[in-house]
């Protein structure tokens, strides 16, 4: 692996690209620590010394590297961008043009995109506007921190901060796709990437002066232990063999090929997990708002904002497994598969073409999503474990939606970088 990244730098054009992704990257994390015009930096800081930067604005602090607890230029970081992605593909299930766009392929697939940037700018906008409103009044941001964040609220104020927000989350999607253009590729999971392991250093420090030196050589052996068992299960597919009947073409023959489907064991990725920690922010969104003390605002803040409770990890399991199957049924689907195949004279060995086909796909489908969707719920309540032994939950660095993260968008990079290097003839590290 060692030798085959060597040869990646020793490939001139190859190299370039690299070091091309590594100046953006840089980039984007030295936008993460710029604070926002009319934000105090020095109050910010020092409510940050001794502040839980956990619970409500968790997720999205995660894919900001810890920016949106700043409110810096990129505070917002990735989030806007997911969120309009993951909206404009389920609108291509409900809305008949977007799914017509998706079948047009290349010159349908841009419209998407340019919908999804539009979105995102929309978004940014909303979620600025909500961040700053927040921010307002102290503590609301950093919880027991009575500092002003924003000293002087003025209208013109506010509006600076949101436009300069938005840009940031514009230069964002830029810089994702100079990434993708001119780097080693997938430009927006390299920037979600870098965010999420910006906080790793930090956070594995912080357990070894807060827990002593045993402790935190133990999170380590765990981790490693953890970030093995995703690889593996990442890797993890079922092959279902597909073969093409020969056609002739005047006097020339086609087709006569096998190849295969492949059904990866976690086929929905870590879209599950997000919308789960999502829609349970919402009832803790709601009472921070509202302020409210009656009896259901006790009950919120009791069973669903600690995550050491039973119901919490049930309920987060359950949805992180509901969303796991409602999400592959919504991009995987075994009927178009099917007529695909049927099409161009594919077919199953064993398994008649058209609707058998189908039937026999969302069989393996279902039952390869099952292991899946524990896969998934296990390993997002890794930081509620750790929550338990060691009282760290958002500091533990080996929490699941970051390794999910990080080790999918390493491996896809890695791929990328060895498909390049066999292209030249050279050999991959991934075998």
């Amino acid at each position: 692996m060692l030798s085959a990244f060597g040869m990646a730098f020793k490939t001139p054009e190859l190299r370039k690209k690299i070091f091309f992704t590594l100046s953006i990257m840089a980039l984007f994390r030295f936008g993460s620590v710029v604070p926002t015009p009319g934000v105090s930096y020095t109050n910010v800081q020092q409510c940050l010394a001794g502040a839980d930067q956990g619970g409500l604005f968790g997720l999205i602090n995660l894919f900001s590297g810890g920016a949106l607890i700043q409110l810096s230029v990129f505070a917002l970081g990735i989030m806007p961008y997911i969120t309009a992605s993951i909206i404009v593909q389920l609108l291509t299930v409900v809305i008949p043009r977007f799914e017509t766009l998706k079948k047009e392929g290349q010159s349908g697939t841009a419209k998407l995109t340019q919908y999804t940037r539009y979105l995102t700018i929309g978004l940014a906008v909303l979620q600025s506007t909500g961040l700053i409103a927040v921010a307002r009044t102290p503590g609301r941001l950093i919880a027991g921190c009575d500092l002003p964040i924003i000293p002087i609220d003025s209208w013109e104020r506010i509006i600076t901060m949101i436009i300069v927000m938005t840009a940031g989350t514009s230069v964002i999607m830029w810089l994702g796709e100079l990434i993708t253009d001119r780097g080693v590729g997938n430009g927006m999971s390299i920037l979600i990437f870098t965010s999420i392991s910006a906080s790793f250093p930090t956070q594995l420090w912080s357990i070894r002066i807060d827990r002593g030196l045993a402790t935190f050589i133990f999170v380590l052996l765990i981790g490693l232990l953890v970030i093995a068992a995703v690889v593996f299960v990442e890797q993890a597919q079922r092959r279902i063999p597909v073969q093409y009947a020969k056609r002739m073409v005047g006097r020339q023959a086609y087709g006569g090929t096998s190849t295969y489907i492949p059904i990866k064991v976690n086929q929905a990725g870590v879209i599950p997990v997000i919308f789960a920690s999502s829609l349970l922010y919402i009832p803790s969104l709601i009472v921070n708002f509202t302020g409210s003390t009656s009896a259901w605002a006790v009950w919120i803040q009791r069973n669903l904002v600690n995550g050491d409770n039973i119901f919490y990890i049930t309920a987060y399991a359950g949805m992180i497994i509901f969303f796991t199957y409602f999400y592959v049924a919504i991009t995987f689907n075994p009927d178009e598969v099917a007529d695909n195949m049927k099409k161009y004279g594919g077919f199953i060995p064993g398994i008649r073409a058209g609707r058998p086909t189908s039937e026999y796909l969302q069989y393996v489908l279902s039952r390869i999503i099952a292991p899946g969707s524990l896969y998934l719920a296990l390993v997002a309540i890794i930081p509620i474990i750790a929550l338990v032994l060691f009282g760290a939950s958002q500091n533990f660095p080996f929490g699941g939606t970051a390794i999910l993260i990080v080790v999918g968008v390493g491996l896809d990079t890695a791929k990328q970088i060895e498909s390049q290097l066999q292209q030249r003839s050279y050999e991959g590290f991934l075998r």
